[in-house]
Parts: C-alpha cells; structure tokens; sequence
C-alpha cells in the first residue's frame, strides 16, 4: 500500500458511516379498517425532535406523499405519512378517488378520528418530542389538516396545500388551537369564492393565528409534478407555486419550532 494511502484509510476507519434516511411502514387500526403508514427519520440526528403529519391526496397514500415525508425527514425532522383509507388503497382514477374521499369525508367525526389516530402514532414515538407538533395535508389532505385543528388537535400548526378549505362549523370555534398556513392557488376552480370567504370568517371569528398565501396563476394540485398527467381539468402542476409555498411552510416551520 503506498505510504499516502494510510492516512487516509486511517481517516475512513475512525469516521463513523454517514446514517441514511430511515423508513418504517407503520400498521395500525381503525376499528376493521387496516391502515398502513409511511414513517420517515434521520437516526443520525438526536433525538427527540419535532414530529409532522403529512395527509395525502384523494388518490391515497401513494408515492407523493411518501416523498413528502421523506423531504421532512430530510430537513431533520420525523413525519409521518398517515393513511385514510386503508387497506392499500390507492389510485389513480379521479373517479375512484372521489368515491374512497366522499366515503371518509361523509362523516366528520370519524373522519377527524381517523386522521388524530395517525397523530397518536407519531406522538409516541421515542424519536418525536411529544410538545413539538404539526400537520401538512395536500388537497383531501389540506382539509383533513383543518378538520384536526377543528377537532381541538394539540398541534402547534397546521399547513393546508391547495386544501378545499371546509368552514369551521359553530362548535369548532372554542377548539382550535393550531396556528393556520393556506397555501392556495389563485386559479384552483375546485373552491368556491363563497367558501374562502366562509373559511375565513370562521378563521377570524375563533380568533385563530392564521395565514394564506395566494399564487397567482396557480390551479388545484399545484405543487404536485404528476398533476397535469391526471387527465383532469383543472389541475396543473406549478414548478414556482410549488417551490414558493414550501419554502413559507418552511418559515412557518422554523417559527413554531426554531431553527432544526
């Protein structure tokens, strides 16, 4: 071995082997309903650190969200990929995909229930401190988030992402807790003018800490890059939409925890 080489092996041998991204797939229960999550971490970093919920699409818990979590995880922090429907089901078929989130979305209570389950599992792990919490959610998933700030979540904030922004009802106005992130497209057809307005007086009623950035130009689904292959009118991946709105989730982030 040449005489400059044994510094250098030295080196390696007495450096501890960089710790990858980990992944978990979490299975747990709602009533008959198997759910299976997507949890992700860097076990080179102490613990325990902040904890996020990351709620998918209609289309369920596919590949997207999965990446989500993964980029949370990569930012230092534990995220969970919660599951909603269950028992593997994921799709790519507008159609199936409304009829799987009318079924969820029919009733609020079990609906909230599901999605807090999800929170549970997060909370109690060892790597999360437990005080240090917050969910994102895209689309179907962005009001899932509000329905867990309507339900009284002990979440420090919550981010909805091209979310279809449910008004609170009366009796969630005393409950909600989370601070509030909107992340909205400006051109999304699928949310009424009415409906944003009735959010956010409800928003205001409560005295809630809460915020909305709107992108001009943007449509439904916008920070997702399989969008426009949905073959649906309306949605439309936005390259700066996207980067824009994660980059304040980032802020927010940064505000409710400090810097990671």
């Amino acid at each position: 071995m040449k005489p400059f080489l044994l510094p250098l092996l030295a080196l390696l041998l007495a450096t501890p082997a960089l710790a990858e991204l980990r992944t978990e797939t979490i299975e747990y229960r709602d009533g008959e309903t198997t759910l299976r999550g997507h949890l992700a971490w860097d076990d080179s970093l102490p613990s325990p650190r902040p904890g996020i919920i990351v709620v998918h699409e209609w289309w369920g818990l596919n590949d997207y969200a999965r990446s989500r979590a993964e980029q949370l995880a990569g930012m230092g922090y534990v995220a969970f990929a919660v599951d909603m429907y269950g028992e593997d089901k994921v799709t790519s078929h507008g159609s199936q995909a409304k009829e799987w989130m009318q079924q969820i979305t029919a009733n609020a209570d079990a609906w909230r229930a599901r999605a807090l389950l999800g929170l549970e599992i997060l909370r109690n792990r060892d790597e999360v401190d437990a005080e240090k919490l917050a969910a994102i959610g895209y689309c179907f998933g962005g009001a899932t988030v509000m329905q867990m700030a309507y339900a009284g979540a002990d979440l420090d904030g919550v981010v909805s992402f091209h979310g279809s922004l449910p008004p609170a009802q009366e009796a969630d106005l005393v409950r909600i807790q989370a601070r509030v992130l909107v992340e909205h497209g400006a051109a999304d057809g699928f949310v009424p003018a009415e409906r944003i307005a009735q959010f956010q007086a409800a928003l205001e009623q409560a005295g809630a800490d809460w915020q909305m950035n709107v992108y001009g130009g943007a449509k439904h689904s916008f920070t997702n890059p399989g969008a426009d292959s949905a073959g649906i009118d309306g949605l439309a991946y936005s390259a700066t939409a996207d980067r824009r709105s994660w980059q304040s989730m980032q802020r927010f982030f940064s505000e409710l925890f400090g810097d990671q």
